[in-house]
């Protein structure tokens, strides 16, 4: 029995869709840009192509950023998953009922919004821990609010390392072909130059590589970065990378790891850009934000690695100064969604293999 182009193309298309990694969307601090990106990013054809979106937020809110940013989308609340329509022109929102957007103040730090979000965020780790979705891609929080609030997390990662139960979570910035990770994260310049040592890069990189390989990139190539000018020019300009990284890079060779280094940071972003490596371990945190921001600072995705699902974020701020005003760019949200659709699939086509 023959079948039509048109029948198989259809078929196609079916199990494409029906395939879809399922992905929680958190609208982060409600009294920031996040309800309005997330509105936005939602009205894109392409996203619910490549995923199930579900939204985490509250009602209210999220019809004001609708009708703030007149996308064509009509707000659809459920209980669970098993209720959404998942299709252009739909938001499915989990809604919590947690916050009035009348009691709102845009653009302002105050505790109701930061205890919100961190319940959305709540409520999205949960689904995920449960299985309910593949990934979480989240928009951002203001650390004020949630302190303020009386959370009892300062940002996303100390949540997701204590409510997923995973209590090293890695950071890794991807923009295109860049993938960007970080030895140090938020100290001091002075303090992360102390803090390299032949163990710590040496356990960053089997880190960096077992990461990879959950993604399904058995056999990448990860360069390392230089600490200093000219990667130390063999001491000339500094001894760690001759005294700590160096050492590292050959015991990590000899475990198997296909690595490189250490390699000038002026040109060592560029080189994995073009496709000459897989990675890019950065052994401080401007060194690698500095890389990927250049570039291009909205498409910019921060994933979080080392969690039970892939967990994607915007990479800016809460916007206050120009939160509520319908003009934020989702540019960076739309991304971070794109990101955690592609990622989700490598993480569970590998968990499955």
């Amino acid at each position: 029995m023959k079948m039509s182009r048109e029948i198989v193309r259809g078929l196609e298309v079916t199990i494409v869709m029906a395939n879809r990694p399922s992905i929680g969307v958190t609208i982060g601090d409600p009294a920031g840009i996040g309800p309005e990106i997330v509105a936005r990013a939602l009205a894109e054809e392409a996203l619910h192509r490549s995923a199930r979106l579900v939204v985490v937020g509250e009602n209210s809110v999220v019809r004001k950023a609708v009708e703030l940013t007149g996308v064509r989308l009509s707000v659809h609340p459920i209980e669970s998953l098993s209720q959404g329509i998942f299709a252009a022109g739909t938001l499915d929102l989990i809604d919590l009922a947690n916050l009035d957007v009348e009691d709102l103040v845009p653009g302002v730090s105050q505790p109701q919004a930061g205890r919100a979000a961190y319940q959305f965020m709540h409520r999205a780790i949960d689904m995920a821990m449960a299985g309910e979705i593949d990934a979480i891609a989240t928009a951002p929080l203001n650390k004020k609010a949630l302190v303020a609030a009386r959370v009892p997390f300062i940002d996303h990662t100390a949540m997701l390392g204590n409510l997923a139960n995973s209590p090293d979570p890695m950071t890794l910035f991807v923009l295109d072909n860049l993938r960007v990770f970080f030895l140090t994260r938020h100290v001091s310049l002075a303090e992360a130059c102390r803090q390299i040592s032949t163990e710590l890069v040496l356990k960053g990189l089997q880190r960096v590589d077992a990461e990879l390989k959950k993604l399904g990139m058995v056999h990448a190539r990860i360069a390392v970065a230089g600490l200093n000018p000219h990667a130390g020019e063999g001491g000339l300009f500094g001894r760690e990378e001759v005294d700590q990284i160096a050492p590292a890079v050959a015991q990590a060779r000899n475990e198997g790891i296909e690595v490189f280094g250490p390699i000038a940071a002026d040109s060592v972003f560029f080189q994995n850009r073009q496709g000459k490596y897989d990675a890019v371990l950065s052994l401080y945190h401007d060194q690698g934000h500095i890389a990927t921001k250049t570039v291009d600072f909205e498409r910019t995705v921060s994933v979080t690695l080392g969690l039970p699902f892939i967990r994607t974020s915007v990479d800016h701020g809460t916007a206050f100064d120009i939160a509520w005003k319908g003009v934020a760019s989702a540019r960076g949200m739309e991304e971070a969604i794109r990101v955690a659709a592609e990622y989700a699939s490598l993480f569970k086509r590998t968990a499955s293999a």
